[in-house]
């Protein structure tokens, strides 16, 4: 189980990182534009699972994951706006994370895959991308091959 004490201590040590640890999302996430400097940190070494904090206001975090564990067919085509402004010139530029939401009760967390992050590994430059011409939806569940009534 992921330790939210770890994200919360975390926050004191926001001062501290370097330059070279923000991230940093030119436009801002989705309902927090104003909101530019994130820092992704992972949770336990043991989980594969990110907080992804903003910088300048601890208590923005969003829980996330890279999807390909969870639904290794998951893709996508990045439009060439996004490669241009992310300023990706190969896939081994990427890095893609996606939210999870209602982990308090992991059984039951959701991965939004119409929206993932898409982080330029080399500049740190971030974005999330919208796939409003995808099948995606906001909630897939995290453990897709679950049986129904089995605990995860």
């Amino acid at each position: 189980m992921i330790d939210m004490k770890k994200a919360e201590s975390f926050a004191e040590g926001l001062a501290k990182r370097e330059e070279e640890d923000i991230v940093l999302f030119r436009q801002g996430v989705p309902g927090f534009e104003h909101l530019k400097r994130y820092v992704l940190f992972r949770m336990d070494e043991q989980l594969p699972f990110y907080c992804l904090q903003a910088a300048d206001e601890a208590a923005v975090q969003f829980l996330v994951v890279d999807p390909f564990l969870f639904y290794p067919q998951y893709e996508f085509e990045l439009s060439k706006t996004v490669q241009s402004e992310l300023n990706i010139r190969s896939e081994d530029d990427v890095q893609i994370f996606c939210i999870v939401s209602g982990a308090a009760d992991f059984k039951r967390a959701t991965l939004n895959l119409m929206a993932p992050i898409v982080l330029n590994v080399e500049t740190r430059d971030a974005q999330q991308v919208i796939l409003h011409e995808s099948n995606y939806k906001t909630k897939h569940p995290l453990w897709p091959d679950q049986p129904k009534g089995e605990e995860a």
